[in-house]
């Protein structure tokens, strides 16, 4: 529940309170060491400014306004903008500019390679870049590089890239997870539909990858079923696949409006409970079919660390010095069904791209094991 006290402070009393927490807590979210302080924070948000870090006592040593820049392949689609108040609350722990978010509104490759290209020449601290494909991101990872620029992807990787390290789920093992959900209520040479958007795409084709020898290990048929980056499209597509194979039982999809996608065809058909469904991602529309049973379950890759973390990565890495050197980080594997969707529901928050607002909940009395 969120903290309701009637303890009054005023709006700037609060953000300089705010912004200090944030300085020193981010830390210990992004899995880095604790710098010190940290026992001493009250999180009431009436707390006096006292029991804060400030300005005769900062967490980090006087450091340059270090600028980066988050290379996207879909700059506006709805899924980031929980990664973009990531990055935005990493900017202000770490007291720099909120990174540039550029790119592509429609996987265009070349858009991005632009964009990179340009945050080169600009001689930006540091590049987050999701890599959709397996070469155009090659050279101008190198360039970068060999200028002294840090580069890390996040949220979709290729192997063959030099990039520093990867921020993201892992792909290949979620598609493979998912399957082996999927098997379990699919009898033997039933039909599988793979849904998805855009085929070959960095972040999408290895959920697809991972659970082909999944399927195929249970005996289970499998058809792709394209779709299109636009969900009205997308939702006309799978339709009209379904048409032609009405034998289907079980429809998989491996990205948000894959997930809208299914769920629709499902209602519309009258198929809850004869035609299984799966997606992806948390967006509300996602979690309330969830709720409703239109789909089995979707997977939550936490979208909020997958800006916040790349952010508090390069920043480390300026002002260490290169000392402390980017690590991959998986940003999990969390599967939401009927019995867990609940609390994804209860509440607008940044951390699921939900909400706008800053806002602190008390965490589960139990934690599942």
């Amino acid at each position: 529940m969120a903290n309701n006290e009637s303890h009054e402070v005023s709006p700037r009393q609060y953000e300089v309170s705010r912004r200090r927490f944030l300085r020193n807590a981010g830390m210990a979210a992004a899995s880095m060491p604790l710098l010190g302080g940290l026992a001493e924070i009250l999180t009431e948000r009436g707390a006096s400014a006292q029991t804060y870090r400030d300005s005769s006592n900062p967490l980090f040593a006087s450091h340059k306004a270090y600028r980066f820049s988050f290379i996207n392949h879909v700059t506006t689609n709805t899924f980031f903008t929980a990664t973009q108040y990531g990055i935005a609350d990493a900017a202000t722990i770490c007291g720099i500019p909120t990174p540039q978010w550029t790119g592509s509104q429609n996987s265009i490759v070349s858009q991005m390679v632009t964009a990179m290209d340009q945050s080169i020449a600009a001689k930006v601290s540091g590049i987050a870049v999701a890599l959709i494909d397996p070469t155009a991101f090659n050279t101008p990872t190198d360039r970068a590089l060999s200028s002294g620029i840090p580069v890390v992807s996040y949220n979709a990787d290729e192997p063959g890239n030099h990039r520093m390290a990867y921020i993201g789920q892992s792909n290949l093992a979620a598609g493979a997870a998912a399957a082996a959900r999927i098997v379990k209520v699919v009898p033997k040479g039933g039909l599988v539909g793979m849904v998805i958007a855009t085929p070959g795409s960095g972040n999408l084709q290895p959920r697809i990858n991972g659970a082909l020898p999944i399927f195929k290990k249970a005996g289970l048929q499998t058809e792709v079923v394209n779709g299109t980056a636009l969900q009205a499209t997308e939702i006309t597509a799978v339709q009209s696949w379904y048409e032609g194979h009405k034998n289907v039982k079980f429809l998989y999809g491996v990205d948000g409006g894959d997930s809208i996608a299914v769920a629709t065809l499902i209602a519309k058909n009258n198929l809850k409970g004869k035609v299984g469904g799966s997606g992806w991602d948390v967006a509300v529309p996602t979690l309330q079919q969830v709720k409703s049973g239109a789909l089995t379950f979707t997977i939550d890759q936490q979208a909020y660390l997958q800006g916040f973390i790349p952010t508090i990565q390069l920043f480390m890495y300026n002002i260490s010095g290169g000392l402390m050197q980017p690590c991959n980080t998986d940003t999990g594997l969390g599967f939401v069904t009927k019995s867990n969707v609940s609390p994804y529901l209860a509440h607008n928050t940044r951390f699921e791209g939900s909400g706008s607002a800053e806002t602190a909940f008390a965490p589960p009395a139990k934690i599942a094991v």
